[in-house]
């Protein structure tokens, strides 16, 4: 299959990548939470590919449901009302719960290009044009989606589009070194002033909207601390400013409950998805918006609009994978080994010194490694890189940003197979600890 590996290095731009270097395995085969390269080694899926494979490989009511749609009717236009674009935006709205009943859905195509929409939608109910976000945050690569991500990837898309201001969210391991928290809600407090001083600097009366990953993803998966998300909502009430909650990643059971603010007691103005929305077996995301964003629509234009929103084979797939999370009854799944999962890793973090903190809820989880766990001095990306290389060799298949290493498994995945998973981080770390 080298042959394979070459013509895909001759023809393709691979992802964040230089490519010359670049060894890309060749996969010829996946099924539930493993897949198979082209020399027959079997690897844990360990981080569900990039956090959207909740479902796992092979799920023959999804693969069955876009064959089905492409049968009967594999396109036709945004315009066009058909049955299965009704009852995914229907299935979405329910989805999501009481806080946005009477709400609508914007279909779109992938998480980038749903945060995009919700900017504009934004912009377009409030008659502002500025945007606030988190500096720990990564909200999509295309050019509007880049401007809100706050960490270093946005960095080639500047200078861009005016407007995108940052502040610092809740991430108390990497605090300023003379800020200390006495308890919870004093961190909250703390976080919750950095982000009104923010609000006040930029213009209170300019801000269309305040975008916050619910539960940070890539970036750390760092969870608020309790009380955050309530008081983001009442500073972006208080304000007149709305709340939008990037649900791409947190979505769809990935932290236990079917989107992360049912346990955050927030009601967001929006909420924007994708990767669980379909698992990956086809391209959908969107934007939900609340009863009072979709009403302004009814008689004021909505200036959004693409070729393949609510493309059918996407719709079809994520009416059936709604289903399936009921089927599988992945919510149970997800409270039973989540507690397993927290469990290993907080052992994890007892055992070896490079890890300066492990972080999770639900499957959802990251270990941050460090040089010295006492000044707290990351582990270079280079090494870090090194490791996840130690990780994929051994069956281990994850990624890492900056230094730390995603732990995401499909939500299918069972006790043991987790347990078998964690053996290989487990015996990888005690090499990592050497350096």
């Amino acid at each position: 299959m080298s042959e394979v590996r070459e013509k895909s290095k001759k023809y393709n731009l691979h992802s964040w990548s230089a490519q010359k270097a670049l060894k890309p395995a060749v996969i010829t085969k996946a099924q539930g939470i493993f897949f198979w390269d082209d020399e027959g080694n079997k690897y844990y899926d360990m981080s569900a590919q990039l956090v959207n494979s909740n479902l796992g490989h092979g799920n023959k009511a999804l693969i069955n449901a876009i064959k089905d749609q492409a049968d009967k009717l594999p396109f036709i236009g945004p315009a066009y009302a058909i049955d299965v674009r009704a009852d995914a935006a229907e299935a979405i709205v329910n989805f999501a719960g009481p806080a946005f009943k009477g709400g609508k859905v914007f279909f779109t195509n992938a998480g980038a290009e749903a945060n995009e929409n919700a900017l504009k939608i934004a912009k377009q109910y409030t008659g502002r044009w500025k945007f606030l976000s988190m500096y720990n945050s990564y909200h999509g690569s295309s050019f509007g989606a880049s401007e809100l991500t706050g960490e270093p990837r946005r960095f080639t898309s500047e200078p861009g589009v005016p407007g995108f201001y940052h502040f610092d969210g809740p991430y108390p391991y990497r605090a300023p070194a003379q800020v200390t928290f006495k308890d919870e809600a004093d961190m909250t407090k703390y976080y919750l002033d950095r982000l009104e001083e923010s609000m006040v600097r930029e213009g209170t009366e300019l801000i269309a909207a305040v975008f916050v990953e619910t539960v940070v993803g890539s970036n750390g998966v760092l969870v608020p601390p309790k009380g955050y998300l309530p008081g983001v909502k009442k500073l972006c009430d208080k304000y007149g400013i709305l709340l939008v909650c990037d649900e791409v990643m947190a979505g769809f059971y990935r932290t236990g409950t079917k989107f992360a603010f049912q346990q955050f007691g927030v009601k967001p103005d929006m909420v924007t998805f994708a990767k669980g929305s379909t698992c990956g077996y086809v391209p959908l995301g969107g934007v939900i918006v609340k009863k009072e964003i979709a009403k302004h629509f009814d008689n004021n234009k909505m200036w959004n609009g693409l070729t393949y929103s609510a493309h059918p084979m996407g719709c079809a797939c994520c009416v059936a994978a709604i289903a399936e999370y009921e089927r599988l009854d992945i919510e149970g799944n997800v409270a039973k080994i989540g507690k397993v999962l927290a469990e290993e890793l907080d052992g994890l973090a007892e055992k070896h010194p490079c890890i300066g903190e492990a972080r999770h809820i639900g499957l959802f989880a990251q270990i941050e490694l460090v040089k010295d766990r006492a000044t707290r001095e990351p582990l270079s990306v280079p090494d870090t890189v090194k490791a996840v290389g130690m990780l994929k060799s051994a069956g281990f298949a994850t990624y890492n940003n900056l230094n730390g290493i995603m732990v995401a498994p499909p939500l299918i995945i069972t006790e043991k197979e987790l347990r078998e998973g964690i053996a290989i981080l487990d015996k990888v770390l005690g090499e990592v600890d050497k350096w």
